[in-house]
């Protein structure tokens, strides 16, 4: 059965930092291309960061660049959003998702809220 678990979302302040973790199972974790996306209440979901497991190429949406960090965990198949200098833009649901051709999956989501 294949699962995407998002974990450790919670309460910040501006500034603080937060990591977040995706555990993937179920499928052939090293193939893919690892993502986090988020969705910010009465917006659509966006690209955040990704990852691609086959050679560990890095992307970050320009509104992250410098403050967050992708990372992987191949033995575990888990995937981080280290997010630092947080910001109550920041504020969403985190979705984790996993792609490989045609084969996508999706996490539930954990909540990351910033406010003072």
């Amino acid at each position: 059965q294949v699962q995407l678990v998002e974990s450790w979302g919670g309460l910040v302040k501006p500034g603080d930092s937060l990591r977040l973790s995706c555990a993937a199972s179920g499928f052939s974790f090293d193939y893919y291309k690892i993502g986090w996306f988020r969705q910010a209440p009465g917006k659509e979901r966006e690209g955040v960061s990704c990852i691609n497991n086959s050679d560990g190429e890095t992307y970050y949406a320009d509104s992250v660049k410098g403050r967050f960090t992708i990372s992987r965990d191949i033995d575990k198949n888990t995937v981080y959003l280290q997010m630092s200098s947080m910001k109550p833009e920041d504020t969403g649901v985190y979705y984790c998702n996993a792609q490989w051709g045609a084969w996508e999956y999706w996490g539930q989501g954990t909540q990351v809220t910033v406010s003072s």
